[in-house]
């Protein structure tokens, strides 16, 4: 139910029944009224030729039709005092509901009359300035990032034509120092080619929305293969990689999709881990669902940070150092694509120990 619909019914509810009270009590002090009149005419003694006992017994004689009358002309008064005021405080809520989008932290200001209503649009508002300032961040960071992409991208290329600049100007450099600098430039073109990629991830991310291929795998070779891949870069830090599984577990999925996320969590313990230490890769049928599990040592996440780990752009090293620096799409990315298949990932951090969890359906 939108917000909208429960102010209209917040303020509906509140006129009808102030409406029908005013009925009741208006139908309740008629009432009254006539057994009062009714018993006061009764304690005098009136003769026929008295006009005022004529006028009595004309209306005694129509007594039912009377009360009708009146009871009517009361209502119609009540209905039309209601219906002028409710026009009245549609056009207050109606200058208050511009107000929600208009900028600034000044609070709505009602009749104490529609005080739940009053309550419900400064709900709204300030639900709207804080998806507001959210948008904003998020469009900050992507702005901060394209920039700090744009001039890292600079670095690795300025690197490679430096280094292929000394291989064709100097003739006699020897073989060692030629594959020392080949090895240099590879190095900073595979930079490169990571921060390209980067640039389409956040265009990707930004321009569609993202669909599943569904097809049965078997996640548990998939895993195999990706830490086989991650070989490398895990050499590089001289970490190992432990996969513990209950034998192959099948699930349907979109291949691609889980593979990308599978991949980005372990290139981000890669990134965030003691060196010289062993990386946990787990998975067990739990159910209908598969549990996965990622853990590594490493510093531990501030709580601040923690919470903000799954949004776009979001870095957790916000000095931008080249072995880590990304553009904090790959988590987010992670995130969408893991409530695509109807499941949760979440993130822990304590004591030097950094856990993420997925908990997704084996079938959809």
């Amino acid at each position: 139910m939108t917000k909208g619909t429960n102010i209209r019914k917040s303020l509906t509810g509140f006129i009808f029944t102030r409406f029908i009270l005013w009925v009741v009590g208006y139908t309740l002090l008629l009432l009254g009224g006539y057994l009062f009149a009714r018993a006061f005419v009764g304690s005098f003694i009136w003769y026929s030729e008295n006009p005022l006992y004529q006028l009595l017994s004309m209306i005694n004689r129509n007594i039912k039709l009377f009360i009708s009358g009146v009871w009517g002309i009361g209502v119609a008064i009540i209905f039309f005092y209601y219906w002028f005021k409710t026009l009245g405080y549609l056009d207050q809520v109606v200058k208050a509901a511009e107000e929600i989008y208009k900028p600034g932290e000044e609070l709505i200001n009602l009749p104490a009359e529609l005080k739940e209503v009053e309550n419900q649009m400064n709900q709204t508002k300030l639900h709207v300035r804080r998806g507001e300032m959210v948008a904003r961040e998020a469009e900050q960071r992507k702005n901060d990032l394209v920039v700090y992409l744009a001039h890292d991208l600079k670095t690795p290329l300025t690197s490679v034509i430096g280094y292929l600049s000394l291989l064709e100007d100097e003739k006699e450099i020897s073989k060692e120092l030629q594959e020392k600098y080949l090895s240099i430039a590879l190095s900073k073109s595979e930079r490169l080619e990571e921060l390209i990629n980067e640039f389409f991830d956040i265009t990707r991310f930004n321009l569609t929305n993202l669909t599943l291929e569904l097809s049965r795998i078997n996640i548990t070779r998939m895993l195999e293969q990706i830490i086989f891949e991650a070989g490398p870069s895990l050499k590089e830090k001289e970490l190992s990689c432990e996969l513990k599984a209950d034998g192959d577990i099948y699930m349907r999925c979109d291949t691609g999709k889980m593979q990308r996320v599978f991949d980005n969590l372990l290139r981000n313990a890669i990134n965030y881990s003691f060196e010289e230490d062993t990386i946990v890769v787990a998975l067990k049928k739990e159910g209908n669902n598969i549990h996965f599990i990622f853990i590594n040592h490493g510093n531990t996440i501030p709580e601040e940070k923690l919470n903000r780990i799954f949004e776009q752009f979001y870095r957790l090293d916000s000095a931008r150092q080249t072995r880590t620096g990304g553009a904090g799409l790959g988590l987010a990315i992670a995130k969408e694509i893991v409530e695509l298949h109807k499941g949760k990932i979440t993130a822990a951090s304590k004591d030097e120990l950094i856990t993420f969890e997925i908990m997704i359906p084996a079938d959809l």
